[in-house]
C-alpha cells in the first residue's frame, strides 16, 4: 500500500459473493471501497465518489464493463483514473483488447491470488 492516502476504489460487479470477498481484500489492505452492482449504478457511483481507481467486471447484465470503460473515458473529469478488468474471461485475446485495444491499466482473470491483487491495484496507483 501506499502510505499517508487511503485510496478510494470503485468495484463494479453483480456477483455478490464477488463484491463480498474483493470487499474483504481490499478494505484489510486500508482501501476505502464502494460497490455497484450493475453498470448504471456503478457509473452513477463513480460520478458520486471520484474514485482514485475503477475495478470492472466485463460480463455484467445492463451494461458490461467494456460500455462503462467507454463511458468513464468520454467523462472528462476520468480520463485518467485508472480502471483495472476483473473478470472471469482469461483468453489471451481478451487480455489483448483490454490492454493493448482499450488501454486499460491492468487485467486481472478471476480466480486470482489476494495477495497478486493487491500488488496489482498498488502498482496502478503507483503509477
Amino acid at each position: 500500500m501506499i502510505f499517508n492516502k487511503k485510496y478510494k476504489i470503485v468495484y463494479v460487479e453483480d456477483d455478490t459473493d464477488m463484491v463480498h470477498l474483493m470487499r474483504v481484500i481490499l478494505e484489510q489492505n486500508h482501501f476505502i471501497v464502494y460497490t455497484a452492482k450493475d453498470g448504471q449504478d456503478g457509473l452513477s457511483l463513480i460520478s458520486q465518489v471520484e474514485p482514485d481507481l475503477i475495478l470492472l467486471d466485463l460480463m455484467m447484465p445492463d451494461l458490461d464493463g467494456w460500455e462503462i470503460f467507454q463511458r468513464i473515458r468520454n467523462i472528462d473529469s476520468f480520463k485518467k483514473t485508472p480502471v483495472i478488468i476483473v473478470t472471469a474471461k482469461s483468453q489471451e485475446i481478451d487480455k489483448v483488447l483490454g490492454l493493448r485495444i482499450a488501454k486499460v491499466d491492468d487485467y486481472i482473470c478471476k480466480p486470482f491470488h489476494p495477495k497478486d491483487l493487491v500488488e496489482r491495484i498498488n502498482d496502478v496507483l503507483a503509477g
